[in-house]
């Protein structure tokens, strides 16, 4: 079952675009444990169209990730299908890995960043 995280579905599902998108652009992010593992199966479905490479898995990853600039010249779902994609052919899942840090200062809850390999 999957985490909900304290949120309603409409908020979780901005939470994990946002988190996605970000992800892909940056290649690395820190966040809670708990989101970093929700996020996992999330980002791992959109390397998996990235490898399908077609206009309806194109169109697929575009409804769901946010369309933000990775840098001058293309945005997260160029950069997902051209440079992520390319990156994982050969490998069968497992794109993704998530390091405990341990925990937050502030309220104690534990982080973690994640990555893709």
């Amino acid at each position: 079952m999957a985490r909900k995280l304290g949120r309603t579905t409409d908020v979780r599902m901005a939470l994990l675009r946002n988190l996605a998108t970000d992800l892909i652009i940056h290649e690395r992010l820190e966040t809670t444990e708990a989101k970093a593992k929700e996020l996992r199966s999330v980002v791992e479905k959109m390397i998996t169209l990235g490898k399908r490479g077609d206009l309806h898995a194109r169109r697929q990853a575009a409804s769901f990730l946010y369309n933000a600039e990775a840098n001058e010249n293309e945005d997260a779902i160029q950069k997902l299908f051209s440079d992520i994609a390319a990156r994982y052919e050969e490998r069968q899942g497992g794109y993704t890995r998530v390091l405990k840090l341990g925990p937050r200062r502030g309220d104690g809850a534990e982080m973690a960043i994640i990555e893709l390999v």
